[in-house]
């Protein structure tokens, strides 16, 4: 199995399993969303949005369609801003979880190692049928 096909399979899991978390923590009450603490809203609804685009950029990659290097860029991107506005809630002193710092991070590097490889695998198709 190649490497774009492991980490659309990646993708696809990791949406899934962030669907689940998003909603758990905004639709549910009691012990579920009091163990998440002081969560940040915009984030956890970006996260649940994001999740469904996971899984979307995940089967295009699988399939080996171009425009899931393009989504999966978009992904960082917006990945990249939500971050940054989250800084801004931390340095503004909004309450947070820390482990949301790891989360992002973690979402951040994985979706930019994805479209690297996405944009890589796209590119060197493309430039090898010209």
């Amino acid at each position: 199995m190649d490497v774009m096909k492991v980490f659309s399979l990646i993708a696809i899991v990791f949406g899934g399993m962030t669907i689940v978390s998003g909603s758990t923590v905004l639709f549910t009450d009691g012990a579920i969303q009091k163990s998440a603490g002081n969560y940040v809203a915009f984030v956890v609804w970006f996260n649940l949005i994001s999740g469904f685009a996971y899984i979307a950029a995940g089967i295009g990659l699988w399939a080996g369609k171009k425009w899931s290097a393009t989504l999966s860029i978009m992904i960082t991107l917006g990945i990249a801003g939500v971050l940054l506005a989250f800084g801004v809630h931390v340095l503004q002193g909004g309450l947070f979880e820390p482990r949301t710092v790891y989360a992002l991070t973690f979402r951040m590097l994985l979706w930019l190692i994805i479209s690297v490889l996405a944009y890589r695998t796209f590119r060197t198709r493309s430039s090898s049928h010209a």
